[in-house]
This record gives structure tokens, sequence and C-alpha cells, in this order.
């Protein structure tokens, strides 16, 4: 059979959500806020919040970056990322920051429970995840950084911590 490549009229949607979702705080770059919708659009992500200083749609280069997905993807803002954490927390979701800390654990060996909800959070793109945001986390996961630079880019490191948590939902 030859190995041709697919267009985008091929592709068929599956509209699969996982119990998923990010809180993106103080992110000022609006192509990784539309990364974020992008990947969230792409690997089933239920929802993102956006806090602090992070952009919002509509905006010119969220929607080039996300080609669109914006549209698809729910999302919300709320100031203060603590009242996210708060009404998820009261929700069963289990609060995770993304960030390489004293105390942080290999995405590797990072274990779901059957159906688990989970917040991913993720910080500025600067600063990474603030102190009081690793306070109120149940834990801090990183991504195992083999070269010279300790840190990715936030939208690069969300695509690969995304991956590795749907991944353990479809086991």
């Amino acid at each position: 059979m030859k190995n041709i490549q697919l267009d985008h009229t091929a592709h068929k949607g599956a509209s699969i959500k996982y119990p998923l979702c990010y809180l993106a705080h103080d992110i000022d770059v609006p192509m990784n806020i539309g990364s974020f919708f992008r990947i969230a659009d792409a690997l089933g992500v239920e929802k993102i919040f956006l806090s602090g200083r992070s952009i919002v749609p509509p905006n010119s280069k969220i929607r080039k970056t996300s080609r669109a997905t914006e549209k698809y993807v729910e999302y919300e803002y709320q100031e203060s990322p603590m009242h996210v954490i708060h009404h998820l927390r009261n929700s069963g979701y289990r609060i995770v920051s993304l960030e390489i800390t004293s105390a942080s654990m290999d995405i590797k060996d990072f274990q779901l429970g059957d159906n688990e909800k989970i917040c991913l959070i993720l910080g500025s793109e600067s600063t990474g995840v603030s102190q009081e945001l690793l306070d109120a986390s149940d834990l801090a996961i990183h991504i195992p950084m083999l070269g010279m630079n300790s840190s990715m880019n936030v939208a690069n490191a969300c695509s690969i911590a995304t991956y590795e948590i749907i991944r353990r939902y479809q086991k």
C-alpha cells in the first residue's frame, strides 16, 4: 500500500474529552495561549481556565496560532487563580503544577486513578508557576531536561505533559 499524506478533509474528529483542564496563569504571549487551545482541541482537554495577566480571546495572534480552536474548546477567564483552584478542588480535581521544583516528580512516575480529574497548572513564560500556586497544588510534576537549558517553552511543555496524562487515561 502506498503511503499518501491525507488532507484536512480526511480527518474525522472524535470529540472525546478527558477529565483534564488547564489553569494558565500570567501567560502573556498570545501564541502560547493559541497553542494551549490547539493542544486542548487535538488531545481532548475539557476546558482552559485563564487567569491573572493571561491574554484572552478574541485576539488575532491567539486565533492565528490556535487555528480557530478557541471556538471549540471551552474556556473561562478568572482574575484570581485561587478561585479556580478552590472551585476545581471542591469539584474533585487533583491540582497538579507543571514545574521543576525541589519536590517535583518526574512525569514518567506520575500515576492517575481511574477517571481521576486533573487540573494542570501552567505558569508564566518568565517566572514559571508562582509559589502561591505551587503551595496550593497537590503535587508538581516536571519533564526531565537533558540538555544545558533548565526549561522549555510553556506550550511545548504543555503538549508533552498533556500527551503523557492522556496516555494514562487510555490504559
